[in-house]
């Protein structure tokens, strides 16, 4: 009589997974695997046990657990969060395991060993609103648990979760994090206000290593495009080429970057010929939307890169108006030499080592002398001087052609934001504060999606010592590239702006993980040490000057006065503060 019937129970649900857990493995997937299982065994599991707890199942990087009630969940969730803590602070930050944690009560579904129903899915929901090293409950948990143990609760308020459809109260459980980076913490949640999408490097099928180049520019290109149809939100070239040369799980990467959809594929260019293949995929469900393959002569690249936008913009969102997607098409230049130099200096520029940006100086020059029109050549060429300027490796001469140039490119460039932000940061780099202000805002309107766009308008900011702007822009920039290699530029963009506040404490915190993120930037170690001797700690700053000194033994007090901030006071306190710390005049 009762066959067919559902069994049901109330259940406390303890939802966690690891933050970046695919950035671990990309970095060291042996290493990753043997210490999170080291963990689980050493540290997770005992605390499961003794809080009489039982594993539902495990999801590689996951774990669903059912607790006999909220009280021993939530203890359970504290003690392993703060023994996390302990045990991190031995092994290094990229090597850190680091949980969130979501926990519910709720009515679940039972079959056999699993368990299924809102109850599971809104624990889920709530491990990814969870901070790294934290833990999100939902009111009602928050009910059952206030008074019975000593731990404190922040109401965040009512949240909207996706696929479930009543608000839930959302409560953090207050303990500390273990020390992970704000980049991570801030790709959680999907925007509300667009389709979200990260394009993936593509596979290089020519069987020429040499044609990376090729194949890494072109999906760039469509990354640019797509960015510029101002009804989607597109995860930047830095962050979703940090998957590049992996097997990757589409789910992992839609919950690490925080987006819907993902598109990949392949392109092959042989002699005049080029195939580009795409899908588009839904990083939830691993449901594919769109898949196409486009073919055409080399010289139809541009247009090839078109029909790939349109086709992915038409997947997702039929409705928008060709004359929004024809607003995306750029082509920079129609010659294809000078393209082909272009993507080679991108190429060597990665880095930023003085061999890789003096070889892609040459590329540009040569690019530029095969299209004297060719605005992004001559904005590049300009950012490629402020990294040599930054660095201390400049040549005499370099400071006066990166304006030329950059002056020359933003009355070429048109509409390209891509070309008017790079010209736009070169000027304000180099004390050019107005005239890169104009060249940056109008960017700015003309790609509002694009993180590189904000990055560097969040940089001219900062040399207009104009810290609130700066904060803002640099914030969406890191939503929209969050496993961005250059995070340690954003992330010391951050804390210059926060020193300009005075919040040196904020600031420090901040150049800490952009250290750990550019460990050889010697720039953040100049920082570092305005905050450390304001805080009167005049020994770790001497230390911070050494590590500069070792990185770049020409640096000086006397770049630091001649630097890019528009307000002296604040470079001369910098300057002092070094002098203080014994960096050599």
């Amino acid at each position: 009589m009762n066959e067919g019937r559902v069994e049901r129970r109330l259940a406390a649900i303890l939802a966690a997974d690891v933050v970046g857990y695919s950035r671990l493995m990309g970095m060291d997937e042996a290493g990753t695997l043997a210490r999170l299982r080291s963990v689980l065994r050493d540290l997770v599991d005992p605390k499961i046990t003794n809080h009489k707890g039982r594993i539902v199942k495990t999801t590689g990087d996951g774990i669903l657990i059912e607790f006999p009630s909220v009280v021993e969940a939530v203890a359970c969730a504290v003690a392993v969060q703060q023994e996390m803590i302990e045990h991190n602070a031995a092994t290094p930050e990229g090597q850190r395991i680091v949980f969130r944690v979501g926990i519910n009560l709720g009515d679940v579904i039972v079959e056999g060993d699993d368990i299924y129903g809102d109850g599971v899915n809104i624990a889920a929901r709530l491990e990814a609103l969870a901070e790294p090293g934290g833990i999100s409950v939902s009111g009602v948990v928050h009910d059952q648990v206030w008074g019975r143990l000593e731990v404190e609760f922040e109401d965040t308020g009512e949240q909207i979760l996706k696929n479930i459809a009543r608000p839930i109260r959302v409560y953090r459980v207050k303990t500390e994090p273990a020390g992970v980076l704000l980049s991570v913490a801030s790709a959680l949640a999907l925007p509300d206000d667009k389709p979200s999408l990260a394009v993936l490097p593509f596979q290089n099928m020519s069987g020429d290593p040499e044609q990376e180049y090729f194949a890494d520019g072109v999906v760039e290109d469509i990354i640019t495009a797509l960015s510029r149809v101002g009804w989607f939100f597109v995860i930047a070239r830095n962050s979703s080429f940090t998957y590049k040369g992996k097997a990757v799980d589409i789910k992992q990467v839609g919950r690490e970057l925080g987006v819907r959809y993902v598109l990949e594929g392949s392109i092959r260019k042989a002699a005049n010929r080029v195939r580009i293949t795409g899908q588009l995929i839904e990083a939830e469900t691993g449901r594919h939307i769109w898949v196409d393959r486009f073919e055409g002569a080399l010289e139809d690249i541009f247009d090839l890169q078109d029909r790939i936008t349109e086709s992915v913009v038409g997947a997702i969102l039929p409705s928008v108006q060709r004359a929004e997607i024809a607003r995306a098409h750029v082509k920079p230049t129609a010659n294809l030499d000078a393209y082909d130099l272009y993507l080679r200096a991108v190429d060597r520029t990665v880095g930023a080592s003085r061999e890789g940006t003096t070889q892609a100086v040459n590329f540009l020059r040569r690019a530029i002398a095969t299209d004297p029109n060719y605005a992004l050549a001559k904005s590049y060429l300009s950012f490629v001087f402020v990294y040599r300027s930054a660095l201390r490796f400049a040549e005499p001469g370099e400071r006066e052609e990166a304006v030329a140039l950059a002056e020359d490119a933003i009355v070429t460039a048109r509409d390209d934001p891509d070309a008017l932000r790079l010209a736009g940061h070169a000027l304000s780099h180099f004390r050019e504060w107005e005239r890169g202000k104009v060249a940056l805002d109008r960017a700015v309107r003309l790609n509002p999606n694009s993180a590189q766009v904000l990055n560097s308008a969040g940089w001219g900011s900062l040399h207009r010592c104009e810290p609130e702007p700066a904060i803002d822009f640099l914030r969406r920039a890191i939503r929209l590239s969050p496993l961005d290699p250059e995070m340690g530029t954003m992330l010391w963009g951050l804390a210059y702006a926060e020193l300009m506040n005075g919040k040196n404490e904020d600031a420090l915190s901040l150049l800490d993980q952009a250290i750990h993120e550019s460990p050889n930037n010697v720039a953040v170690y100049r920082a570092q040490i305005l905050a450390l001797v304001r805080l009167g700690r005049e020994e770790a700053a001497r230390d911070a000057v050494q590590k500069i000194l070792k990185l770049s033994p020409a640096d000086r007090i006397s770049a630091l006065r001649e630097g890019s901030f528009r307000d002296a006071a604040f470079a001369q306190e910098m300057a002092e503060a070094s002098r203080l710390a014994g960096l050599p005049e």
